[in-house]
């Protein structure tokens, strides 16, 4: 299951009311980082290819802004991207178990665990065709990504990968 594809109709045991109040919204928490719906934006237009459906770029950061809107609805992304957060603040300072700072801010080949949690964030949002858009984000780096430390330059380009995978598969549909 991806999040494009979430049923509409609740769990058997979800609540009657669920509270929707919360006192973090995470674009607040990306915006104080830098990364704002128009940097992430910017980054994800430098890649985009026409497509059938968004045959304009304009047509893309319309479709792109929504797709991102529906992903950062969704608490369990959003506490995915925070958990990148969190990892990166604590590699920046030093406290990840079993990994010296130094290894941190190389960025090591042997560390992968920032890539799994880029592909995760890529395909929750857009299942397996979202990982290849990572792919596509991860290695070339467009705009700030390439500007990001170790964990969020996955988390972002995970980010950026599944909403654009969701842009170009529902323009179609």
């Amino acid at each position: 299951m991806k999040l494009s594809d979430s049923p509409v109709a609740a769990k058997s045991d979800d609540p009657e009311v669920i509270d929707t109040t919360f006192d973090r919204d995470i674009r607040n928490i990306l915006s104080g980082m830098g990364l704002t719906e128009e940097v992430l934006l910017s980054a994800a237009m430098e890649l985009y290819v026409p497509h059938p459906g968004i045959e304009t770029k304009e047509k893309a950061e319309a479709v792109f802004r929504q797709e991102l809107d529906v992903a950062l609805s969704d608490p369990n992304l959003c506490i995915l991207v925070y958990a990148g957060i969190l990892l990166e603040q604590a590699g920046k300072s030093g406290e990840l178990p079993n990994l010296s700072r130094d290894s941190y801010e190389r960025d090591l080949t042997f560390l992968v665990c920032d890539e799994v949690l880029g592909m995760s964030i890529a395909t929750y949002i857009a299942g397996h065709k979202g990982m290849f858009e990572y792919v596509r984000f991860d290695k070339l780096k467009p705009g700030i990504i390439k500007e990001l430390g170790p964990f969020m330059d996955d988390v972002i380009a995970g980010l950026i990968g599944g909403v654009s995978s969701s842009m170009y598969t529902r323009a179609v549909v």
